[in-house]
């Protein structure tokens, strides 16, 4: 029978600051600037080789419509002169979704990052967290050296899976309630359109699919560039928890069966002159662990458009919800009538914060503190950016003020951020 084992060793320290951001997706890249800018120290640790995310490192090039475009958010997008990809005016539309290569966006948010002053440090991985006296004192890190210790006055877990948070004992849930299933998993890839016939031989063990119903998702999704010839794919699905260790490994090697089956297909019947270009590094985690917060984000926040007294940002991207079986079938519940925009609403720092645990520990993105249901319409990149963006903001007051992070004031919180350019709708 196995039984756990005891490890421990001195741990060197490899830094301190006043702010340490593990993660370096949307989320944890808009805390770490915005905390820079308000004259904290910070560091940022990323377990990959690049910053982004889903959106570099899962090859989700594209960022879904929140119906706001507004802070970091907005100075990245307009940084990078990014446009609608099917051309829509916002003014007209409220849509704005932006298709892009990710070796440009993540050496943006390189360059924004260190030009700040920001620390990045890559390939560690968080093992562990220290607690003293009901603080998180340090992470503790993988890194190429070794295990390294990170202190800091404050933290951010931004990792998507509540990493930080889970390791400082913070309660944490998983899935749907009735079964504890997650949305499934996706790998992205892109095509490139070679002007020419091609003609795609299915590997061993690859399916081939006939029918647009035997697809993965059931459904064609992808956008195309047609300027450039790319065209960017989900439409793998696969069931499992991104946050187990041998469910996410049979993920990695199945989204890669099922790519290869879909690119064979779409080259077959609709895009016969193009070829694999290229496949996301890792598969796309829509959901893992939410921890319990402050306030838990329900479906009829979404739904109803809810305003919160202490809204770090806004989104109307609705409801999308991915079979959890891993079945074909997507839950978008929401009907508009044609060109009625869905209800913004908001996503409260509250949803942000534990309840219990650690006084200096927050999370940015998808592990919010929402249901199932409400995390699926939340969980979107540019919805992660403004999260970060308030993270960061409220750091910087609880630190100025010496106050618990749950307790920094809706209307400071509210004033600082519409002072750097945040707008809310009211």
């Amino acid at each position: 029978m196995s039984h756990p084992l005891t490890f421990s060793c001195a741990v060197p320290e490899a830094g301190s600051a006043d702010l340490v951001v593990v993660g370096g997706g949307p989320s944890g890249f808009a805390a770490a600037l915005t905390a820079r800018r308000q004259g904290l120290s910070v560091i940022l640790l990323e377990r990959s080789a690049q910053l982004g995310g889903a959106g570099t490192l899962a090859g989700v090039s594209v960022w879904m419509p929140i119906g706001v475009i507004t802070g970091i958010y907005q100075e990245v997008t307009s940084g990078l002169g990014m446009r609608d990809w099917r051309g829509r005016d916002f003014a007209e539309t409220g849509k704005f979704s932006p298709h892009f290569d990710p070796a440009v966006v993540r050496h943006h948010l390189d360059h924004q990052l260190v030009t700040a002053g920001v620390e990045v440090l890559f390939h560690c991985t968080t093992v562990g967290v220290t607690v003293v006296d009901g603080r998180v004192e340090a992470v503790i890190a993988s890194t190429p050296e070794g295990l390294r210790a990170f202190r800091g006055r404050a933290f951010v877990d931004a990792t998507g899976d509540a990493s930080v948070c889970r390791a400082a004992g913070v309660p944490c849930v998983s899935g749907r309630s009735e079964d504890g299933l997650t949305q499934p998993m996706t790998l992205m890839f892109q095509m490139q359109d070679t002007g020419r016939p091609q003609r795609m031989q299915l590997p061993p063990s690859v399916p081939r699919y006939d029918r647009v119903e035997d697809l993965p998702q059931g459904r064609l999704l992808h956008w195309l560039d047609a300027e450039h010839g790319t065209l960017l794919v989900n439409m793998t699905r696969v069931r499992g928890n991104g946050a187990m260790l041998r469910e996410r490994s049979a993920a990695e090697r199945e989204g890669l069966r099922q790519a290869l089956g879909v690119a064979e297909y779409l080259q077959r019947t609709s895009h016969p002159t193009f070829v694999v270009s290229s496949i996301a590094a890792e598969i796309g985690v829509r959901e893992t662990w939410q921890i319990i917060a402050k306030y838990r984000m329900e479906d009829a926040d979404v739904v109803e458009g809810r305003r919160q007294p202490d809204a770090v940002c806004q989104s109307n991207y609705g409801i999308d919800i991915h079979n959890p079986s891993g079945a074909a079938g997507t839950h978008q519940p929401q009907e508009l009538a044609p060109g009625q925009r869905p209800p913004l609403y908001d996503i409260p720092w509250r949803s942000l914060v534990p309840d219990s645990g650690p006084a200096n520990l927050c999370v940015a993105g998808r592990c919010l503190g929402a249901s199932h249901v409400a995390m699926s319409a939340a969980r979107v990149q540019p919805a992660c950016m403004g999260m970060g963006q308030g993270a960061g903001t409220a750091i910087a007051i609880a630190l100025e003020h010496g106050l618990p992070l749950a307790d920094v004031p809706s209307g400071w919180l509210r004033q600082r951020l519409e002072g750097q350019g945040v707008r809310f709708v009211v």
